[in-house]
């Protein structure tokens, strides 16, 4: 990709983001450790109604055993979450090497809308095989 074509402003604004839900990932961390907080999520509408899951139903599980460093299970949960988690350390790591050697490390990953498709075609596909697997052989995550 010539230099041209990268939207600066825009990887910017990502890293800058980047930084900032790190922050508050790590504050939330360390509230649930410090305070002893218990975080409940609310159950899915979408399956309680109509007994099948939703395109996110896993995404809280993966979260929380990839936190724990369950790279398996949470992949199995909702493998979204992992290639997010992968994407977004690629991203920042290569962007903030970039930045400490003032560009002379032209490291940092370029933004691309084909990262959001490949995404959403991995929610899609996971959202249809979950909800086959538990019609044709009662199989749930749960």
């Amino acid at each position: 990709m010539k230099k041209k074509d990268r939207n600066f402003q825009q990887e910017r604004g990502l890293y800058t983001g980047g930084w900032i839900l790190l922050a508050l990932a790590v504050l939330l961390m360390a509230a649930e450790k410090g305070l002893h907080l218990s975080w409940q999520s609310f159950p899915c509408l979408f399956h309680k109604w109509t007994g099948y899951y939703c395109p996110g139903c896993g995404g809280t599980r993966a979260v929380k055993a990839l936190l724990r460093g369950h790279i398996g299970q949470s992949f199995l949960y909702h493998p979204v979450v992992l290639y997010g988690a992968v994407l977004y350390a690629w991203f920042m790591i290569s962007h903030t090497i970039e930045y400490l050697t003032k560009g002379r490390w032209h490291t940092g990953m370029r933004y691309t809308d084909k990262y959001l498709y490949v995404g959403l075609g991995m929610i899609v596909v996971q959202w249809v095989l979950k909800n086959v697997i538990k019609l044709v052989w009662g199989v749930g995550i749960g």
